[in-house]
């Protein structure tokens, strides 16, 4: 299977299940900030929310042969002074890890920031043992900001994280026309 394509889509309240799924993976819920055991219902929940007019929410699927398997999103800040900021989610099921899942949903995610959303900051946090998920936000331009020392509970232990942020590489500018003469 994972030699099939990878295709992207909008999350859909239809997909809560495989979110269900993916996101409680015993291998996959530890380096995420979500909890174990997620309910189908609390993600029809959350992706319905995502889709209600002026939801700015972008929510997108990878699906390979017809499976789901892994999801990202941006999320934007909620004060009115970081308007240019969105933070991202990822996930990829166990077995599709390391065969361009994620590459392929941080290019989404990354195309539709810079081309569509108004976006000139994305902002994330990973936990600092998470090597191969900081090697692909490095490929895609992310840089570290920070450490937060014991940021969140973690299997029953405090852990660190990195604070990650990736600018636009090219942010857009209105270019006036010179005036007629």
């Amino acid at each position: 299977m994972p030699d099939l394509p990878i295709t992207l889509r909008r999350a859909r309240p239809a997909d809560a299940a495989d979110y269900a799924r993916l996101m409680g993976e015993p291998e996959v819920y530890p380096n995420l900030m979500q909890l174990p055991l997620p309910s189908e219902e609390q993600w029809r929940a959350r992706l319905e929310e995502g889709l209600r007019p002026g939801s700015l929410d972008f929510s997108v699927v990878a699906e390979r042969g017809g499976a789901v398997v892994g999801s990202a999103g941006l999320h934007p800040a909620p004060q009115l002074r970081r308007r240019h900021v969105a933070m991202l989610g990822i996930s990829v099921g166990l077995a599709h890890q390391g065969s361009g899942v994620g590459r392929a949903l941080m290019q989404g995610l990354c195309d539709y920031a810079d081309g569509w959303a108004q976006i000139l900051r994305i902002e994330l946090t990973v936990f600092t043992d998470n090597a191969r998920a900081i090697a692909l936000y490095e490929r895609f331009g992310f840089r570290t900001e920070g450490r937060h020392r014991g940021y969140a509970l973690r299997d029953g232990a405090y852990a660190d994280v990195l604070s990650m942020a990736r600018l636009h590489p090219s942010p857009p500018r209105l270019a006036w026309p010179e005036p007629a003469a």
